[in-house]
């Protein structure tokens, strides 16, 4: 299975298991899923992973805490042996959770504590012996402050599916398929989501050019930056080495 954004991921699995589990029925309008990361190392591996438009709850042994989306890279050094658990929430789906904009966690890790009474959750998620003991120790944090139904989240996530699914690759269109304004549609967006439109839509070219770059076929970058929506193959590979840190032609060359 690709894990779409984690970066040199072949080296990566090597070192580490990733493995995903559904979030029980109740959790499901909110959260995407549950992803676990266990290590057991000799020697400290940094793997780098170019961020979704999600926020995350994540319960590490050193405290849980939540991950406002993050617009750069994010570098996780593995050291020794240890297990994560981390809950994904949907595009939106955190602000009926947080009761204000998501834009104001954006590239900040919050512990959980100043959310929910719950200091101290990261020992018994850590401590669970099966991936299923772990989840449920997760959800036992978010089950009982289970917020109410918010319809703007069905919104936001079908709106960010029509981007994920290349449906739409300019802002304006996807204002249009939501029937509102430009601006309308960048408020939403920054109350729900935590980043813009423009910056969704730039971003899952990201994934979609690193995985392209990563499955080991060779890549015509220019007929793919035509296919992402990029005017010209030198933005495309100007957004690339901004977003990755090397040009498609080195990432692809490993």
């Amino acid at each position: 299975m690709a894990y779409r954004g984690v970066l040199d991921e072949q080296a990566g699995l090597t070192r580490f298991r990733l493995r995903t589990v559904a979030p029980s029925a109740e959790l499901a309008p909110f959260v995407e899923y549950h992803w676990i990361v266990s290590w057991d190392l000799d020697e400290p591996y940094e793997q780098r992973v170019v961020p979704h438009p999600n926020v995350h709850l994540v319960f590490e042994p050193e405290g849980a805490r939540v991950y406002g989306v993050l617009r750069g890279l994010f570098t996780r050094r593995l050291v020794g042996r240890a297990q994560v658990l981390g809950v994904r929430f949907h595009p939106g789906g955190f602000r009926p959770w947080l009761g204000g904009r998501v834009a104001d966690l954006t590239d900040r890790t919050v512990p959980v504590a100043e959310f929910f009474d719950v200091e101290g959750s990261e020992k018994p998620v850590g401590d669970a012996a099966t991936d299923a003991e772990m989840v449920a120790a997760a959800e036992s944090v978010l089950l009982p402050r289970l917020p109410e139904p918010d319809p703007v989240v069905e919104q936001v996530r079908s709106l960010v599916a029509l981007i994920a699914e290349a449906e739409v690759t300019r802002v304006d269109e996807l204002a249009t398929a939501a029937g509102l304004t430009v601006r309308s549609l960048q408020r939403l967006f920054s109350d729900y989501v935590g980043v813009g439109p423009k910056w969704v839509i730039q971003r899952h070219r990201m994934h979609s050019a690193a995985a392209r770059a990563a499955d080991g076929a060779e890549v015509d970058w220019a007929a793919l930056a035509a296919e992402l929506g990029y005017s010209d193959q030198a933005h495309f590979t100007r957004d690339f080495t901004a977003t990755i840190g090397v040009s498609p032609g080195r990432y692809a060359a490993g």
